[in-house]
């Protein structure tokens, strides 16, 4: 293993990340693949990078982080909103049964897709589309990962989660700030619990 890679997992246990699941996604993912040219040297450091579009691509802790917070059982289904260059749709996609993951930005949906073509995650769906709206036709979903903040949680997610379900998104918070907020549904209502804080692009609506 690229001592890069096993740099970067002891750090990710130091900060909290025990899933032994996300752990090895996080060593089959090339992250590499997914960065900038004149970032390669910076691929394994535990940092955002910028990459097209004015987006990112998240630093490993907090992509694993929210992985993690997902909770996922045995077969599970999974919506992304933001695909984004793809990392962390190739993570899901070795955690969970199956992933859908949208991307609103026309020219970041095919950067994706060609990131990911050498990987062959026969169980990750690309879509480009307003993920505002969700995915109604993968619904119901075990869990939804949000790469995007908004004042809200759009009501879509909510009714395309499952019950048991868990929504990860950054949220802004009443003092301005974002935070990663956990969104549990049960049969009842829905549970809601602040994780920490983030800083995530803004939420959009639309296509482009």
């Amino acid at each position: 293993m690229d001592t890069r890679v096993i740099q970067l997992l002891m750090e990710l246990r130091k900060q909290g990340i025990s899933d032994t699941r996300v752990l090895a996604a996080l060593e089959r993912v090339p992250r590499e693949q997914f960065v900038a040219e004149q970032f390669l040297k910076h691929a394994y450091d535990n940092i955002a990078l910028p990459i097209t579009q004015g987006q990112t691509i998240s630093q490993p802790y907090v992509v694993a982080y929210m992985t993690e917070a997902l909770q996922l059982g045995d077969r599970m289904k999974v919506l992304e909103i933001g695909t984004g260059c793809g990392y962390q749709a190739a993570v899901l996609a070795c955690v969970a049964t199956e992933v859908y993951s949208i991307e609103r930005l026309r020219g970041l949906h095919d950067k994706a897709r060609d990131n990911l073509r050498s990987l062959r995650l026969a169980n990750l769906h690309l879509l480009f589309g307003d993920g505002m709206a969700g995915y109604a036709k993968g619904a119901p979903y075990a869990g939804i990962i949000a790469a995007a903040g908004g004042d809200a949680v759009p009501q879509a997610w909510i009714e395309q989660l499952a019950v048991g379900g868990r929504i990860i998104a950054p949220t802004v918070m009443p003092d301005g700030a974002q935070a990663l907020v956990v969104l549990e549904k049960t049969a009842r209502e829905m549970k809601q619990s602040v994780l920490e804080p983030v800083h995530f692009v803004p939420l959009k609506s639309g296509i482009a």
